[in-house]
């Protein structure tokens, strides 16, 4: 089995970054921290890469410098029980500088962008007739941080068209 773990590049905050995500999710450590030894690029000791796991997904962080930005280009997306963890990561993760977005996405105060996401909307996309999707597409389209009560109510035909 292939084990892939997406590398996230940031300019100096890969340490801060991992910390914080683990502090976040549940079942999430930090694991390997590889740090800079003489004649490397960046000052011995400071840090270069980090391991570490966000509820069993692997990733890496590598503090690589400041050519490279995060861009709506990739998200990481997150499926979620119910409201209250919608409100749960989205606060969390909007939190000291992050910055909502359309749709259920935002960017992190690292400029990592998110998409919070109920896994009820998969279910009324995959179960829905077209009708049903569509209200409750309209209705996802107007929100920032996703309302479940209101899309599914949407869903249902409830409220107005």
């Amino acid at each position: 089995m292939i084990d892939i773990a997406p590398c996230l590049w940031f300019d100096g905050q890969a340490e801060e970054a991992a910390r914080f995500y683990c502090s976040v999710f549940p079942r999430s450590e930090i694991g390997a921290i590889m740090r800079c030894g003489e004649g490397m690029r960046y000052p011995p000791g400071a840090v270069l890469f980090v391991e570490f796991t966000l509820d069993g997904q692997r990733f890496q962080a590598l503090n690589g410098g400041p050519q490279f930005n995060f861009s709506e280009a990739i998200s990481l997306s997150v499926p979620c029980a119910d409201q209250a963890e919608v409100d749960r990561y989205w606060e969390a993760l909007t939190a000291d500088g992050g910055v909502p977005g359309p749709c259920s996405w935002l960017k992190d105060k690292f400029g990592v962008s998110w998409q919070i996401v109920p896994r009820s909307v998969s279910r009324m996309q995959r179960d829905g007739s077209p009708a049903q999707i569509r209200r409750m597409m309209d209705a996802l389209m107007k929100m920032s941080k996703l309302d479940v009560a209101v899309l599914e109510a949407a869903y249902a035909g409830q409220g107005a068209d």
